[in-house]
C-alpha cells in the first residue's frame, strides 16, 4: 500500500492528499492543546481527561473506561489521575461495595480549570460556524462515516455513537432512535451519547 507522505506522488493523487490533510488536522489539535497545557502547567492528556470527566456520567469515570476511551494503558491513566489528584483537580470516590474500585470526580478547582481550557478548539469551531449549512452537512456525513469505519477496523476502541447503540434502528429506509422515539436525520447522529447502550452482537 502506498504511504501518504510521498510529495511527488501526492501532487496528482487525491486519496493521498486527503489522508495527508487528516495528518495536518491532527497537528492542529496537538498544537492547540499544547498551548493550553503550557499556560496552565498541565499535559495535553490531563486536559483531555478533565474535560471528559466534566461531560460524562460516573460509569464512564473509571480508570478502565478512560484507558479504553483514550487508547492508553491503565497504568498511564492511573498515573495521570494521581497527578491531577495532587493538583487538587480530581478526587476518587471509592465504591462502597468494592473498595478496590473507584470513580473519579472533578473538584471545584478541577471544574474551574476545565472552564479555562475546554475552549482550545474555538479556532476550529469558528471556521465551521462560518461554513454554509450544506457544506457542514456533507462534512458531517463524511466524518461520521469515517469514524464508523475506523471503529469497525478496531482502530477506535470505544464508540458511543448511534450506529452501534441498542436503541438505534433502521425504519422505512431511515434511521430511528427507540429511546427518544424519534427519526434521526444525519444532523441528529451523535458521536458520543450519554444515553448510549452498547449493541450486543
Amino acid at each position: 500500500m502506498e504511504n501518504s507522505f510521498n510529495l511527488k506522488r501526492d501532487h496528482n493523487n487525491l486519496d493521498g492528499k486527503i489522508v495527508a490533510g487528516f495528518e495536518r488536522l491532527s497537528q492542529v489539535f496537538r498544537v492547540l492543546l499544547w498551548e493550553k497545557a503550557k499556560k496552565y502547567d498541565l499535559s495535553p492528556i490531563q486536559i483531555q481527561l478533565l474535560i471528559f470527566l466534566k461531560h460524562h456520567s460516573g460509569n464512564k469515570s473509571t480508570v478502565s473506561y478512560l484507558a479504553k476511551e483514550f487508547n492508553l494503558t491503565k497504568a498511564t491513566v492511573s498515573d495521570t489521575i494521581k497527578i491531577l489528584e495532587q493538583k487538587n483537580y480530581v478526587l476518587k470516590q471509592t465504591n462502597a461495595r468494592d473498595t478496590r474500585s473507584y470513580t473519579i470526580e472533578l473538584t471545584a478547582a478541577g471544574l474551574e480549570i476545565v472552564l479555562r481550557t475546554e475552549d482550545f478548539t474555538d479556532p476550529l469551531y469558528d471556521i465551521v460556524t462560518d461554513t454554509s449549512e450544506n457544506d457542514k452537512m456533507v462534512l458531517w456525513q463524511n466524518i461520521s462515516f469515517l469514524i464508523q469505519q475506523l471503529h469497525a477496523l478496531q482502530i477506535i476502541s470505544v464508540q458511543s455513537t448511534c450506529y452501534n447503540c441498542h436503541y438505534f434502528s433502521q425504519q422505512n429506509g431511515g434511521s430511528h432512535c427507540k429511546l427518544m422515539e424519534m427519526p434521526l436525520q444525519s444532523k441528529d447522529i451523535r458521536l458520543d451519547c450519554n444515553d448510549h447502550k452498547p449493541l450486543r452482537l
